[in-house]
């Protein structure tokens, strides 16, 4: 632990002030021996004084010096990393609700195990985060706003329709522009919250009147990473207009564009494995790492052995040290 890991590290300097009542400590105890013996008859001592261990009468010195050295270092205002909950954010949730989604090789289908894990994530989210949902299909729908309201997001979720085609690109634009505009609103002093955006998707990009690396790019200007979810296996099949038509899931494409924005691609290809992605975003992007205070635990340990000090002067010397 260095002292960049404390915020006032100038308390220490009380350590001199302890090592020096040590020192005193040290020094009286050998002056009131010198005096014992300069004026002690050894022999008549030897015979009526009480055999006891002489180590025991500096328990309760030892103990009060351990604990000033411990509310010391409680002054000084130790910090250590930890994992806290955050309290501004915004995330765009984007979901793929084209007709592959309707896909059974994810049980019960695509679509109905992806609303079961967007809502879980959704729940799931820290309360400081504002979450917004968008779907898309031809065209993208702004469903929800940035919001703290996770009840109309979920109601949202359990709404989705399947449609046809897939604009990839224009539904990460629409995601753009909500965060810019909810960034706009909330912003303040301190400037728009720290955002992101969650695609999940099945399909490889249709139409759209934006494409999606380009999209990527001005996601990656604007600092909003894009976490990407290839969601089904290479086996989907789904039935367009009595036509069996091979949907399988477009891998190479999500990850470029996480790659492009600077966010992180996962790959599900059942129920259970997306549930732990979602689960592993929430903990990313609900969670922050900080420098927050540490000095609790040395503030209880060192008034617990302030107060073993006193509790061993009573016991062995019958008088507070």
């Amino acid at each position: 632990m260095s002292f960049s890991n404390f915020v006032a590290p100038w308390w220490f300097l009380l350590l001199i002030a302890v090592a020096l009542l040590t020192a005193g400590y040290v020094v009286a105890q050998r002056m009131r021996r010198k005096r014992v013996l300069r004026f002690t008859n050894l022999e008549l001592l030897e015979k009526v004084a009480p055999k006891r261990e002489r180590w025991s009468r500096h328990v309760p010195a030892a103990f009060l010096l351990a604990a000033l050295a411990l509310l010391t270092v409680a002054l000084a205002g130790p910090t250590s990393e930890q994992r806290v909950p955050r309290n501004r954010a915004t995330v765009m949730m984007v979901v793929d609700v084209s007709l592959s989604m309707k896909a059974t090789d994810v049980k019960p289908s695509r679509l109905e195990a992806a609303q079961v894990a967007a809502k879980s994530f959704a729940e799931g989210l820290t309360p400081g985060i504002n979450l917004g949902l968008i779907s898309f299909a031809g065209s993208a729908t702004v469903l929800v706003a940035p919001t703290t309201d996770r009840a109309a997001v979920t109601q949202s979720i359990d709404g989705l329709k399947l449609a046809q085609s897939t604009a990839t690109g224009d539904a990460l634009a629409a995601a753009i522009a909500s965060i810019d505009s909810f960034g706009k609103v909330v912003g303040g002093a301190e400037g728009p919250p720290p955002a992101r955006i969650v695609l999940m998707t099945d399909g490889k990009e249709t139409v759209g009147t934006r494409k999606a690396f380009d999209v990527a790019e001005d996601a990656k200007k604007a600092g909003v990473p894009i976490s990407t979810i290839s969601f089904g296996t290479e086996d989907g099949v789904v039935d367009i207009e009595g036509r069996q038509q091979s949907v399988p899931v477009d891998d190479d494409a999500m990850k470029e564009i996480a790659k492009i924005s600077g966010g992180e691609f996962f790959k599900a290809a059942s129920a259970e494995e997306l549930r732990r992605v979602y689960d592993t975003l929430g903990e990313q992007i609900g969670y922050e790492k900080k420098q927050a205070d540490a000095s609790k635990p040395w503030l209880l340990l060192g008034t617990m052995t302030a107060m073993f000090a006193a509790a061993a002067a009573l016991l062995l010397g019958q008088r507070l040290p």
